[in-house]
């Protein structure tokens, strides 16, 4: 067996490892290792995916929501990864008008590896479709992508390492507008401090994106009588959206 058949056959096992079980490498019972890959001239066949924290170093190239997935829902830039069950990326439709952001993942989100798919979820989903959006029809996602412990506030260097993740999916999906929900997620982005009275109503500009406001779909759990406040924030985002469709 000559040294180039030997180096096709590992580079076949690899790309076939990495197919089946992304950039990690197992060995026998051993804990999983992250795989590291180096490009030479001579196995340069899609294998320039070099790992940092978890992280494909190139994932800023990422030409998809698909790519970027790929590229960084191994990440350990932080200790979250190690009480995450699942890297919670979002979902939806890749070329969505509307962008839904949370400030981060819960425990049935955390499980199930999708944003806002409890209680909370369910009827964020309503409050949706009662201005004539189907989930399908937006793309939802979190400023962070995994679970804090007990559902805490995310803390400044989380949101540090995980928001330049955030700023890629907006400029892959390219949404008209974006809907911030809770006041976590708004101040988190706006890097303020401001009361949810301060800014229901408003238009704000995220990473050149039109951005509303309003309540947390949990908040209102609590607090049915803020819904009708959602409700208003929402047939704003309804009025707007339309506004800009009758300009094409």
């Amino acid at each position: 067996m000559n040294n180039e058949n030997s180096l096709d056959k590992a580079l076949r096992y690899l790309q076939q490892q990495q197919g089946l079980f992304g950039d990690v490498l197992y060995k026998g019972l051993e804990s999983e290792k992250k795989l590291h890959y180096t490009e030479t001239p001579q196995d340069s066949v899609h294998v320039n995916t070099q790992l940092i924290n978890g992280v494909k170093a190139d994932w800023q190239q990422s030409a998809s929501l698909v790519d970027l997935q790929s590229g960084i829902c191994g990440c350990t830039q932080c200790p979250l990864a190690q009480t995450r069950t699942k890297f919670v990326f979002g979902v939806g439709n890749p070329n969505a008008d509307i962008l839904v952001i949370g400030e981060a993942p819960g425990a049935d989100e955390d499980a199930q590896g999708e944003p806002f798919v409890g209680r909370a979820g369910q009827l964020l989903t309503k409050i949706l479709q009662a201005i004539q959006f189907e989930r399908e029809h937006v793309f939802i996602a979190n400023i962070l992508k995994c679970r804090p412990p007990g559902n805490r506030t995310p803390i400044p260097s989380e949101v540090e390492q995980c928001e330049p993740f955030l700023h890629k999916q907006i400029q892959l999906i390219k949404p008209k507008f974006i809907l911030a929900v809770g006041l976590t997620a708004a101040n988190t982005l706006l890097k303020s401090k401001y009361k949810m009275a301060d800014i229901r109503g408003k238009i704000f500009d995220y990473q050149g994106v039109k951005m509303l406001v309003t309540y947390h779909p949990a908040a209102l759990l609590r607090n049915p009588e803020w819904k009708k406040f959602t409700w208003e924030d929402v047939q704003l985002l309804r009025r707007l959206y339309d506004e800009e469709l009758a300009k094409k």
